[in-house]
């Protein structure tokens, strides 16, 4: 009896330890992994990059609710840094106009709760930063420099994110 019961828990141990990667994966035979997006923002329009905040908010807030593991990021580059400070860049190609400074405190405000609350990360394009001039300290807080955006895009393309640009 002994020799039975050691049998079947030998065989039910087996089974535990060769199963637990099936186990962990979903319904759709995806694992476990971090779910990596990154985000262009290289664009001017207010309203494009309020949809595009919008998108974001609703993908992470799907992941949290669901308990998956996620890696989101922005990518900011040309254009995208005139959501990335109060500075109105006047004397730059990215200057402010009307539509930007209607909405920059809403639109700032969703953003940094992206990243101070649902974890997303920043990232600008510290040439496009450099060529206009802007001081460093005139960024929002959580906004990290890479020297270039879109060789950055490339690289985090290259780890496996998915790229998405809203349109």
């Amino acid at each position: 009896m002994f020799s039975r019961l050691f049998y079947l828990l030998s065989v039910v141990s087996l089974f535990a330890v060769f199963s637990l990667p099936a186990l962990a994966a979903d319904n759709d035979g995806e694992s476990d992994e971090v779910l990596k997006v990154v985000y262009h923002a290289d664009f001017a329009d207010p309203r494009r990059y309020s949809a595009m905040l919008t998108s974001i908010n609703n993908m992470v807030t799907h992941y949290q609710n669901e308990l998956i593991d996620y890696d989101v990021r922005i990518v900011f580059v040309s254009y995208g840094i005139r959501f990335l400070t109060e500075d109105k860049l006047e004397n730059t190609p990215f200057r402010s106009d009307v539509k930007l400074e209607e909405q920059r405190d809403n639109l700032h405000g969703r953003l940094s709760a992206l990243n101070t609350v649902q974890g997303v990360k920043l990232e600008l394009c510290d040439i496009t930063r450099s060529q206009i001039g802007l001081p460093e300290d005139s960024l929002y807080k959580g906004v990290k420099l890479v020297h270039s955006g879109v060789a950055r895009l490339a690289e985090l393309q290259h780890q496996g994110f998915a790229y998405l640009k809203i349109e």
